[in-house]
């Protein structure tokens, strides 16, 4: 089907249905977790820099690969961590060779955080919300069926703004017509909607060629106020997830809000040959995340003008 010759989706795509949906998102407990990076990301040899919620933040793994997460500014002169070396699961700073241990010191004291296996979290409970010993993480396929991929993009907005884009999938073949085809959503939650019927259910066809495509029966819920969940429930890949966490990094030098869309694409199969696949994780890795990179190019613009239409009195 051409793309000018779909059904228009604008009739159905109520504002005050996402606005809804919107509004019981962010009513969720997130426990003060915020998803950093991806599991793969934080590494034994050297540390990662990360920010959140306007703060500098370091992350490494100790001796027995746990990851650790901190204040990124070194507590003698400010140096930052992140430019250090990992020596015997210590921090050294590269200033003056502060050595920090996991367990903190010198004025040091390391975060709470959580390692997954796909995703890590820090909690930060300036946030405000009663804090939870982990992060609400919706079910996933278990590890040894799946291939997993993420990505990190950053754009002009807040969070509310990422998770209304994805609580909009009426857009999803007219803005992406290179991924989605022939896409009707089945089930919208009314505006009363409890848990139980608080999803989208959408049939929509993955392309995965010019003239070839995928059908499936997907579902969108939030596990948290700033994480939205694509699970397929029906056709190929059945248990497959798209967990989408939007995290606040707080202003840019404009003093404009920024906000890094981290995205976990988990992918499993009952077919037996998906078994290759999973020895071909190191090769698909980087398709898969390819694909969610061009998706997010797109819809960062949508939520950056969302942002834009939202503050701007002009």
């Amino acid at each position: 089907m051409r793309w000018a010759e779909q059904e228009p989706t604008a009739g159905d795509a109520d504002p005050a249905v996402i606005a809804a949906a919107l509004k019981r998102a962010q009513a969720r407990p997130t426990g003060n977790w915020f998803a950093v990076a991806a599991s793969r990301d934080v590494r034994a040899g050297r540390p990662a820099g990360l920010r959140v919620l306007g703060m500098e933040l370091v992350a490494w793994r100790d001796r027995a690969g746990a990851v650790v997460a901190g204040p990124g500014a070194c507590p003698h002169l400010g140096a930052p961590l992140a430019g250090g070396r990992v020596v015997c699961g210590d921090l050294v700073c590269r200033w003056h060779g502060l050595r920090l241990s996991p367990e903190g010191g010198a004025g040091w004291r390391p975060l709470p955080c959580h390692d997954d296996g796909v995703l890590v979290w820090v909690r930060l409970d300036q946030a405000g919300e009663e804090p939870l010993p982990r992060p609400v993480l919706p079910p996933r396929p278990r590890p040894a069926r799946g291939v997993d991929a993420v990505i990190r993009a950053v754009g002009v907005c807040e969070p509310e703004d990422v998770v209304a884009n994805r609580l909009d999938p009426w857009h999803g073949a007219w803005f992406h017509p290179y991924s989605f085809a022939r896409l009707r959503v089945v089930h919208a939650p009314p505006a009363d909607a409890g848990d139980a019927d608080d999803r989208f259910l959408v049939e929509v066809t993955y392309r995965v060629g010019p003239r070839l495509g995928v059908p499936v029966l997907a579902e969108f819920t939030c596990s948290d106020a700033r994480t939205v969940v694509m699970r397929i429930v029906d056709g190929e890949g059945a248990g497959s997830v798209v967990e989408t966490h939007a995290t606040p990094l707080g202003p840019g030098r404009d003093g404009r809000p920024r906000t890094a869309v981290i995205e976990a694409t988990i992918a499993t199969s009952d077919r037996p040959g998906f078994a290759v696949a999973r020895l071909a994780s190191p090769v698909l890795r980087p398709l898969m995340r390819r694909a969610a990179r061009r998706l997010w190019r797109d819809d960062l613009a949508y939520a950056e003008r969302r942002y834009t239409l939202r503050t701007d009195p002009s």
